[in-house]
């Protein structure tokens, strides 16, 4: 269900309608007589892709997430708007990390498709050594550890969503999918794979847009970056294109939505400026952090919201958004506003030893730094071209 206008992200219809429409009896037959089992199923795009599944009566489909209370409001979200299903449908608030995962899986396990939507997303999340390693664990080895896993149990088709910024990437977040993408393609040749990158999840947990909700109720400025442009998918758009990559992509596939007119690049500080307006608010640009904090307290009861709209200066932040890169095979006429890059068959197998073994000796250890990763990443990807700037998303407002 669209919760927001989509002129706000610079658009009139929905993206993907025609390709649903024309694929609708396929998509429901094939949801209808399977098993699913999606992981991350309380983020945003692991709540819209739990929807779409469960709206077209699957066989069974069991849910798991780490965060109990969104997993809780998920569950109270499709009794809400579509009741009950024949199917066996169920909730596990586990860590796909986890001993008690395995024992889930070693218990059950029988499934005809994975869907694995569990991720660390954010760049900022490279901004210390730690939480960079778990990005690594979360991003590359939970999401090989689950095909492995997938394979043992006899499941047909596995799924996982990769990003725009594993092209070409310039941050940690998005190199760490590309060399997702590196093991996936080892065990494509065990397992049919695909996965798919898109853009931006317009109001999607912890994003940019979700902040302009949380500002608002908070009574805070908005803030937001006036030199970076990005495409925008609806949460609705991301769990159809996550959806039809998982049933009818063929092995390796990788879905984007193809850059057109009906998928115009936007920028962030233009959505605050129509977010605020559509509120009836009249945006007050303001020239520093102070000001803004300071005119919160008084420009609304007058019709007006301080904006601190700055030019972006932060580590990883990339420049333009893309989904392929000019050496990709790709394949244009299978969809109307979707595109599929077709990946080479081979991997380096070498390499991906290398990064396992050097990973596993950072754990054992207990002890790495950041420039030791940057490192080994570059090991993986020598094109990598990690943009480093000293700066981070947590020292702004």
């Amino acid at each position: 269900m669209q919760l927001f206008d989509l002129s706000l992200i610079g658009r009139e219809f929905p993206l993907l309608d025609s390709d649903v429409s024309r694929l609708a009896p396929q998509l429901s037959s094939l949801v209808a007589n399977s098993r699913f089992l999606v992981l991350g199923a309380a983020g945003t795009i692991g709540q819209a892709v739990t929807k779409e599944i469960f709206k077209r009566q699957p066989a069974k489909l069991h849910v798991v997430d780490i965060s109990e209370n969104n997993l809780a409001e998920l569950v109270r979200d499709i009794r809400s708007t579509f009741g009950y299903i024949a199917g066996d449908f169920q909730s596990f608030a586990l860590d796909i990390g986890s001993i008690e995962y395995d024992a889930f899986i070693k218990a059950d396990g029988q499934y005809d498709y994975v869907l694995n939507l569990s991720a660390l997303k954010h760049v900022r999340s490279e901004k210390d050594p730690f939480t960079l390693m778990r990005m690594i664990d979360v991003n590359v080895f939970n999401t090989d550890k689950t095909i492995e896993q997938s394979i043992r149990s006899g499941v047909k088709k596995y799924f996982c969503v990769s990003t725009d910024k594993a092209t070409n990437p310039v941050n940690m977040m998005g190199a760490s999918k590309r060399i997702m993408e590196m093991f996936l393609m080892r065990r494509s040749h065990q397992i049919n794979i695909s996965t798919a990158r898109f853009a931006n999840v317009a109001f999607s947990d912890g994003s940019l847009l979700h902040s302009f909700n949380q500002r608002i109720l908070k009574q805070q400025p908005i803030v937001a970056p006036n030199d970076v442009q990005r495409y925008f998918v609806t949460p609705q758009e991301s769990g159809e294109l996550c959806l039809m990559s998982c049933l009818l992509g063929e092995n390796r596939d990788i879905f984007f939505p193809k850059q057109t007119q009906a998928l115009p690049l936007v920028s962030f500080a233009d959505i605050a400026v129509k977010y605020l307006v559509q509120l009836g608010y009249e945006p007050h640009i303001c020239q520093s952090e102070t000001e803004a904090r300071e005119l919160v307290h008084s420009l609304p009861s007058q019709g007006k919201w301080p904006c601190l709209f700055t030019q972006s200066d932060t580590t990883g932040e990339k420049d333009i958004e893309e989904f392929f890169t000019c050496n990709d095979v790709l394949d244009m006429a299978r969809f109307t506003n979707l595109g599929v890059i077709k990946p080479p068959v081979d991997y380096d197998e070498p390499l991906l030893q290398m990064f396992e073994q050097e990973i596993c000796a950072m754990k054992t250890e207990q002890a790495w730094t950041k420039t030791q990763i940057v490192a080994l990443f570059n090991k993986m990807m020598p094109e990598f071209e990690h943009k480093e700037t000293g700066k981070y998303l947590d020292g702004k407002m």
